[in-house]
């Protein structure tokens, strides 16, 4: 994400031999035989009678080809498979597999496992097949931003306690790219928890080794094996601020051409994500699709970054003049600047207005960037010259110097995160006239900003529109861990900003039922050791046509 501090730069001071004379060939062909779970399992996509589920084959170093599997779903964690099948853990898709389980009935809970030829089994886990028909309640988590050097992922394992969870929608940077010197490397030297592989990842090779070490860390399997996953990716899984063209954090010089750095990123993510692989001679970067929870609601995850996004407008000065703020936000208002495109709004349009017409009370956007208005934050205004003065004295002249200049540039009318929404004005409004033009009633939730959020959204004719919730990091860096309390001044200058929480980690627990949705803002005390408590930040309530109400 782009906001006009840096926030990187802000935030950066924070087997044995087996004794038989075998022939080479034989030994590579006995280890492939079995296998180990060690990135254990996972599912997502569910539909009203399946779901796709996931594991991979960890071989045995030096060993080649590809792993047979078994595969069984049962009824509960004890029972006997209702449903097997064999599947390939294929060395070219780096031994991860998947199969779309098909045949099961509509909102029920099932537990799935794998097995090796040899009969090891993997850990169980679990999903909830989508409701048809009269759906009187939906429990959703909203997740994001999870730097595996940011700290331990005490978010995913409160998660999976939960007892209900119907679904885990991951609204993106589900891994990083940046490398052992690269952002929260500070932290994760502390904690020894240092990306793998060190340098940036760019290659095939890279990002999957990156997915691996992830899918590796037993608290991300936990939630993994609570409930299936719902993901779209954010900027992260390729490189920072991507776009249609490039990304902020890719050098063409440097890093080779950014088609190939892209076609190694989503196919890599393909391979390790519990999602349904894209349709032969599609663009696999059309990730957007659809969910349907009965008759209560319909989910659209869109896809805001390299189908159609237009690159972002963000101050490269070190002292913007007036002049050219005055040009950012002349280009910021340029109408042919995308962030869906046409053909995405269309089909959002289309299946927005399916919805409504079938009389279901919400419609769901599963979006990667906050999409409510929000101004840079005036500290001085909010803290008072004596505070605002004693807070800088405090910091690195670097840190002075950045925030000096974000505070004349918010002044002058430039947004507080120009890579969200706000950096697309128009691209906002073409998608808040689709909505109302159908009768929509939707419902937007967010990532991206490591911050949680409960926004009421309005066209520039002052219509409400509806309303969004945002979900805060798992781990990664906030602006609150510099300036503690920003998100409570966000809020208070921020007409459409009901709650900002800038301070804690964790996730967004929704509850969904015809006549409201209300958000618990789930808390952990600390990601900077696996011990934690958890907390709630906040409760909200939407409902259609009212402004959010804050919930005791």
């Amino acid at each position: 994400m782009t906001l006009s501090i840096n926030r990187r730069n802000l935030l950066a001071a924070m087997g044995a031999g087996t004794g038989i004379g075998l022939a080479p060939a034989a030994i590579a062909a006995a280890k492939l035989k079995t296998a180990t779970f060690r990135h254990g399992v996972a599912s997502g996509d569910p539909a009203a009678d399946g779901a796709v589920i996931w594991t991979r084959a960890s071989v045995a170093e030096g060993a080649s080809g590809d792993v047979p599997l078994t595969w069984h779903v049962a009824i509960s964690d004890t029972a006997k498979p209702l449903k097997s099948g064999k599947i390939t853990a294929t060395a070219a898709a780096d031994h991860t597999a998947k199969v779309e389980v098909s045949g099961l009935k509509p909102a029920t809970e099932y537990w799935y496992w794998f097995r090796t030829a040899d009969g090891k089994p993997s850990p169980k886990g679990r999903f909830r097949t989508l409701p048809v028909g009269k759906t009187d309640k939906l429990v959703i988590a909203l997740t994001s931003c999870a730097l595996y050097p940011g700290g331990y992922f005490n978010a995913y394992a409160d998660l999976a306690t939960q007892e209900r969870v119907d679904a885990v929608l991951h609204l993106g940077d589900y891994i990083y790219e940046y490398g052992a010197e690269g952002y929260g490397a500070d932290i994760g030297k502390r904690l020894n928890r240092l990306p793998d592989p060190t340098h940036e990842i760019v290659t095939l090779s890279d990002y999957r080794r990156r997915h691996a070490q992830v899918k590796a860390d037993p608290q991300m399997q936990a939630a993994h094996a609570r409930a299936a996953f719902i993901c779209v990716w954010d900027d992260h899984e390729t490189a920072n601020d991507s776009w249609l063209g490039g990304a902020e954090n890719h050098d063409p010089a440097k890093e080779g051409d950014w088609r190939a750095r892209k076609a190694a990123a989503l196919q890599a993510y393909f391979e390790w994500m519990p999602i349904r692989n894209p349709k032969a001679g599609a663009d696999p970067a059309a990730i957007n699709r659809s969910f349907e929870f009965g008759d209560l609601a319909t989910l659209a995850m869109v896809e805001t970054r390299l189908l159609a996004r237009s690159e972002q407008i963000a101050s490269k000065v070190a002292a913007p003049d007036m002049a050219q703020v005055t040009a950012m936000l002349a280009a910021r208002n340029d109408p042919s600047r995308e962030m869906l495109g046409a053909a995405q709004l269309q089909w959002l349009e289309s299946l927005f207005a399916k919805s409504v017409k079938a009389g279901k009370p919400w419609q769901l956007l599963g979006n990667q960037v906050v999409m409510a208005r929000v101004p840079g934050p005036d500290l001085r205004a909010a803290l008072g010259d004596a505070t605002f003065e004693a807070m800088l004295a405090k910091m690195p002249e670097a840190y002075r110097g950045q925030i000096a200049r974000s505070q004349a540039a918010f002044k002058a009318g430039i947004p507080f995160n120009m890579d969200a929404w706000d950096g697309y004005p128009p691209a906002r409004e073409r998608l808040y006239a689709s909505m109302r033009k159908i009768g929509a009633n939707p419902l937007a939730f967010a990532g991206d900003s490591h911050a949680a959020w409960a926004n009421d959204l309005y066209d520039n004719g002052g219509t409400r529109i509806g309303a969004e919730f945002g979900a805060t990091a798992i781990t990664s860096p906030s602006y609150g861990s510099l300036l503690p309390g920003l998100g409570k001044i966000i809020a208070a200058q921020s007409p459409e900003v009901a709650f900002c929480d800038q301070d804690m980690k964790g996730y967004t627990m929704v509850t969904i039922t015809p006549d409201a949705a209300v958000a618990d803002f789930v808390t952990v005390s600390t990601v900077f050791a696996p011990e934690y408590k958890r907390g709630m930040a906040a409760r909200f309530e939407a409902r259609k046509g009212a402004a959010l109400k804050a919930l005791s």
